[in-house]
């Protein structure tokens, strides 16, 4: 369990890591967001450890990864520039 919660966290950074590094403008400060990945990393392989039972190292990763994801898409704004109509909508 201990390699899995290490390699989860891992994993979890290494994903922040990139979303920080892809989106900077659309993500708050980047300690939240590496903060949020590894927790979210570790707690979904947690979650599919405690689901899948001991056993299953690459899929407690995948769930691991995919939980992180979930989290790290929910720090995600809009973009600051929105589409304008250039004529009001007909209803």
């Amino acid at each position: 369990m201990f390699l899995e919660a290490l390699g989860s966290a891992l994993l979890g950074l290494a994903l922040a890591w990139a979303a920080a590094h892809r989106l900077p403008d659309r993500l708050p400060a980047r300690r939240t967001v590496l903060l949020t990945g590894a927790l979210g990393a570790v707690f979904g392989a947690l979650v599919t450890h405690g689901a899948l039972g001991p056993g299953h190292f690459l899929a407690t990763l995948v769930g691991a990864v995919a939980v992180a994801a979930v989290l790290l898409s929910l720090l995600v704004r809009p973009a600051a520039r929105r589409l304008r109509r250039s004529s009001p909508a007909a209803y």
